[in-house]
């Protein structure tokens, strides 16, 4: 899932002063599972404004409303009277769900109420690590089901760097190396010998440094002939 934090109220209010009537618009997936956009966020978030508008005497109007998707139009029905009775959204949404509001209502100011941090799980109770970096050319099944673009500080695909220490990398002594967990999960399931190959230098291309990326899928599309 997406994993993003809350920003703080402080610069949310600051972000928001020049608008009187405001919506916190939440959304319901990935933002929610990970405690950030949810509909109880919402409703925090919302509370917390009101409070700290009120404190600086300033008057401004603040509405709530969480609906299942914002990275899909589909799911904007359920928002479009909301968002045009108000002057600005704060959307708690990933960054694709900001600018797919932001593009579904090109008259209405859209303001991001979460920082985006990555492609992660909830490894355990409160806390969330980083798995994918949607790099666009997935070697998992090389490695043992183990990415050595994120788990790896540097993102060596041929062996470690010879820094790590106790299974522990030399970056950060609180994570683990990335290349001692590819090594264990690799022996776990009797695939060693694939140490043994050498892979070529990773296609950036097929990342975002190629550019703004898009999948079209001829057998998915509706084509309406004109």
């Amino acid at each position: 899932m997406i994993v993003a934090s809350r920003k703080n109220i402080k610069d949310l209010k600051e972000m928001l002063a020049q608008h009187k009537r405001i919506l916190v618009l939440g959304c319901g997936t990935c933002v929610t599972v990970c405690l950030a956009g949810g509909e109880r966020e919402v409703g925090m978030i919302s509370s917390a404004l009101r409070i700290a508008y009120k404190l600086d005497e300033e008057e401004h109007q603040i509405d709530e409303l969480t609906i299942e998707r914002q990275c899909e139009n589909e799911f904007f029905e359920d928002a479009i009277e909301a968002v045009q009775s108000v002057d600005a959204v704060l959307s708690l949404a990933c960054g694709a769900g900001v600018q797919a509001t932001a593009e579904r209502f090109p008259n209405t100011p859209v303001y991001a109420g979460l920082d985006t941090k990555f492609i992660g799980i909830l490894q355990e109770q409160g806390i969330w690590t980083e798995k994918c970096a949607a790099c666009g050319e997935c070697v998992l099944g090389e490695y043992g089901g183990v990415c050595p673009i994120t788990r790896c500080s540097k993102s060596l695909l041929n062996g470690p760097c010879g820094g790590a220490k106790n299974g522990k990398c030399e970056v950060s002594p609180d994570q683990d190396c990335g290349w001692q967990l590819i090594y264990d999960r690799l022996k776990a399931i009797g695939q060693l010998d694939r140490l043994e190959e050498i892979f070529s230098p990773h296609d950036w291309s097929k990342s975002h440094e190629g550019g703004c990326r898009k999948i079209v899928r001829e057998d998915q599309r509706i084509v309406t002939k004109v």
